[in-house]
């Protein structure tokens, strides 16, 4: 792998002589023009890029608008280098060249974003919708001057300034959608900005977005473990089916807003602000089968057939709400005071993520089944419940209980930063020079509270039979039963939610979940950018130091004593770095960078926690590690593009990691208080790396004749390897791949645009990655399915532009969603969410 990426930038490097050398060859010196908006928009971007000292790919606004992507995450699947984490088919996190979605940092105008995730420093890019994004930037490489908690790249989101155009615009969207998998879409946009004042001297903008999805996604679940056979040996076993039968409904809104003063070309002065909501409200029915919870295996199973007497059989309906709010305040300004400029930015960012219902009721069967399956196809198992069908006899079903979970997880980030710039010339070339200061200051809370009931006094009145509904429940063609009625199940819950006390509040969860962090890094740095011609040469040194501290509580089972834990740890780092920028000629731009990164532990993770829930038969048990180190990563990459006259770029970039102290989450089978347990802990890798190779080809194929010549292409591809050294064995393994981590990905998007009709016909593909490492078996590790999805967009623009009306179509290919456990034939969840097709209008007055 690593040698055919080598031989691959070798093979594009003649390129630099191939290529036209000056900037007078073939049109060279040409105005740009471009008659259609949206490549206008794209040419802009691809010159920020060409500028760009770093390797950094930009997303026009425009751009994100004709492609079905309503949030950010699925926006930047479009680009070299990126995988997208999708949860039921909307996309969620995204890797970055292959690594962890934590590795890379998001920030909104530069302003750092926390994560809202209780167990990740990954930024959940879901929350925030793409249509309040006047544009996106990731660097691949980064600046001295540029925070360093970032491996595989910085995404900066920026939001809309009035002075982007001219005088007062209004804008917007409008349009709904048909699900294939749930009930409509829904989705509204509106901007407005001005500039006023005796000399245009101010400016204000304001956003606001609102989205409503509806989806009731197919899904199942399977739990393979290691069984012993009767007549000896060992075999891949199923250990439990869940039939989940989902009703969602996933609101978004939005709102941002800025207030600017340019008095003159000198001076810049802006408050700006942002809130995102989400909230996904969902109700879920469950049939579980378990086989090995009081079951026994029967002589002749295989790895892929087996039956079990005594099975037991439960349903179960649950009601969660997840929240997650976002809110970001901003006060910066600029000056330039004649050779010398400062600035500086002040900002507050909070990210809460909330779950105040986590209810669930659940209903035992009397009848203990034989039942036998078979999964020759492991996408649909045949299952002998669905002919035999005792899950159907609701009479038999009775309260086993009842339990709630509320948690909240609160981040509070103030920062600073300040900068000054001057030139001079040093050994006879201009030079820019920056220096600067940073501090961020978090605080971190986790709350959690549970509850369990199980007492005769909390059975629901009339049993299963009364709670049931007149919809059938229904899942890859299994028959369920009839859906368990929500408003019934709402009213049930409020009212034990009533009854709680300490006799049926979880005290050990409960306790145990609760934590706090404070972080505290402080940055310097120092950079010059030295122009030696053609030449540009990038080189500074970035030093921050981090101050963690950290609490949790321990509870003694046996005595139930709370003993409240804290942890701290200091570090600073020392982030080299140094970038060449070589323009062979007016449009071929060659790079060359040499970088430090860095990813700090998840706060959960750094913390002397332990947590454990009962999952189904199988005990889990959560543990912290105060002793944890930061990922360092030693950065090489390179890269060489080649700018086309009208719109478009043909370019790679290879690249190379060395990761240091690599951060992996292992589970192994222990003991705890007495119990078998799957412990899961956060560990370090001594060594890892990622290698790799983009290739990125963007173009507009004017040179055809007539109609021919709107045609154009969008495409690139990512191809990497990458693994961790343990430094001790598991199961005989001590090198892993990385978590997260896909070999390939590509995209490829064809495009017809003549600046009043567009369309685009899209694919996006990533390969197989590893989900979690199971250090007892390897047959055990988890995988995501590779995903392929196949995208159409088109518009139509009338009215002088003022109007656009389009259609946009997601995942015609009807791609699911698939995780399995070491082999493609032990699958372990099979998602579907199918197609969905929105229609709407836009609007620019």
């Amino acid at each position: 792998m690593r040698r055919s990426i080598y031989l691959a930038f070798c093979a594009l490097a003649p390129l630099a002589y191939a290529l036209p050398a000056h900037a007078d060859d073939a049109a060279a010196v040409e105005e740009l023009v471009v008659t259609a908006s949206i490549l206008a928009q794209n040419q802009r971007a691809l010159e920020q890029q060409k500028a760009a000292d770093n390797i950094v790919d930009v997303v026009a606004s425009d751009a994100i608008g004709r492609f079905p992507d309503p949030n950010v995450a699925e926006a930047l699947q479009r680009l070299p280098g990126v995988g997208v984490e999708r949860d039921q088919g909307e996309g969620r996190y995204v890797n970055l060249r292959g690594a962890p979605a934590a590795f890379s940092s998001v920030t909104v105008n530069g302003v750092s974003l926390p994560s809202q995730e209780a167990g990740s420093r990954a930024v959940s890019l879901d929350t925030l919708p793409a249509d309040l994004v006047s544009k996106i930037e990731v660097s691949k490489t980064l600046r001295p001057d540029q925070e360093a908690d970032s491996i595989s790249g910085a995404i900066n989101l920026v939001t809309r300034s009035a002075f982007d155009g001219k005088g007062r615009s209004i804008s917007g969207l409008i349009g709904g959608s048909y699900n294939d998998y749930g009930g409509r879409d829904e989705r509204y946009v509106l901007t407005a900005s001005d500039v006023f004042g005796e000399r245009d001297q101010f400016g204000a903008v304001v956003s606001a977005s609102y989205s409503r999805t509806d989806r009731k996604p197919e899904n199942v679940e399977t739990g393979w473990t290691r069984l012993t056979r009767p007549e000896g040996g060992e075999i891949f076993g199923v250990a439990e089916n869940l039939f989940k039968d989902y009703d969602t409904i996933r609101d978004r809104t939005s709102i941002a807003g800025s207030l600017e003063w340019r008095p003159d070309d000198a001076t810049q002065l802006y408050l700006r602000g942002n809130v995102a909501k989400y909230e996904d409200d969902e109700i879920r029915n469950m049939l579980r089968i378990l086989y090995t919870d009081g079951g026994v295996l029967q002589p002749g199973a295989t790895d892929s057939r087996a039956t079990f007497t005594n099975t037991r059989l439960e349903k179960q309906i649950r009601h969660r709400v997840q929240r997650n709010e976002v809110k970001t305040v901003e006060l910066g300004g600029a000056r330039d005071f004649g050779g010398f400029k400062a600035d500086f930015q002040i900002a507050r960012t909070t990210s809460d993520q909330t779950y105040p219902h986590r209810d669930e009721l659940l209903w035992r069967s009397s009848l203990r089944p034989t039942l036998s399956y078979d999964y020759a196809d492991a996408d649909q198992p045949s299952l002998s419940l669905f002919n035999t069908n005792e899950h159907l006899n609701a009479g038999a079903f009775a309260f086993r209980e009842n339990t709630f979970r509320s948690n909240t997880t609160s981040q509070e980030e103030l920062q600073f930063r300040a900068n000054v710039a001057f030139e001079n010339e040093v050994f006879g070339a201009p030079a820019a020079w920056r220096f600067g200061i940073s501090h961020r200051k978090l605080d971190v809370t986790a709350d959690e509270e549970r509850w369990r009931d199980r007492a005769a006094s909390a059975a629901p009145t009339g049993g299963l039979t009364a709670y049931l509904s007149g919809e059938e429940s229904s899942n890859y063609g299994y028959v369920l039963g009839y859906k368990q009625d929500a408003d019934l199940a709402k009213a049930y819950f409020a009212e034990r939610r009533a009854l709680r006390s300490d006799a049926t509040r979880r005290l050990e969860q409960s306790i145990t979940a609760d934590y706090a962090v404070v972080e505290k890094i402080t940055g310097l740095y120092g950079m010059a950018d030295l122009d030696f011609g053609a030449t540009n040469v990038l080189a500074g040194l970035r030093i921050e130091t981090t101050d963690f501290s950290g609490s949790a509580n321990r509870f003694n089972a046996n005595t139930g004593v709370i003993t409240p834990t804290q942890t701290s740890k200091d570090d600073t780092q020392v982030f080299p770095n140094l970038t060449l920028r070589h323009e062979f000629s007016d449009r071929l731009i060659g790079r060359v960078a040499l970088t430090r990164g860095i990813n700090r532990p998840n706060h959960v993770d750094m913390v002397p926690r332990i947590t454990e829930n009962q999952d189904g038969a199988i005990l889990r048990v959560s543990q912290g590690n105060p002793d944890l180190d930061p990922t360092l990563s030693n950065n090489f990459d390179a890269g060489l593009h080649y700018f086309l006259p009208r719109f478009g770029v043909i370019g790679a970039n290879v690249f190379y990691k060395d990761l240091q102290d690599y951060r992996y989450d292992l589970t192994l089978t222990g003991s705890y208080n007495g119990a078998v347990a799957q412990i899961t802990r956060p560990e370090t890798a001594p060594e890892g790396h990622i290698v790799g190779i983009e290739i990125d080809w963007r173009q507009q194929f004017d040179f055809l004749p007539g109609p021919a010549s709107n045609l154009g292409i969008l495409a690139n591809a990512t191809f990497t390897d990458a693994e961790i050294k343990l430094g001790r064995t598991y199961a005989g393994r001590s090198v892993f791949p990385l978590p997260g981590q896909s070999d390939t990905s590509y995209n490829i998007a064809l495009f017809y645009d003549d600046g009043a009709l567009n369309a685009r016909l899209s694919y996006t593909k990533r390969s197989d990655y590893l989900n979690e490492i199971n250090a007892d078996d390897s047959g055990l590790d988890l995988y995501w399915e590779g995903r392929g999805q196949l995208d159409f967009t088109a518009g139509y623009s009338f009215a002088g532009g003022k109007y656009e009306a389009f259609v946009e179509a997601k995942n015609l290919s009807n791609t699911p969603g698939v995780r399995y456990y070491g082999s493609r034939e032990r699958t372990y969840e099979y998602e579907k969410f199918g197609y969905s097709v929105f229609m709407g209008l836009r609007f620019r007055m």
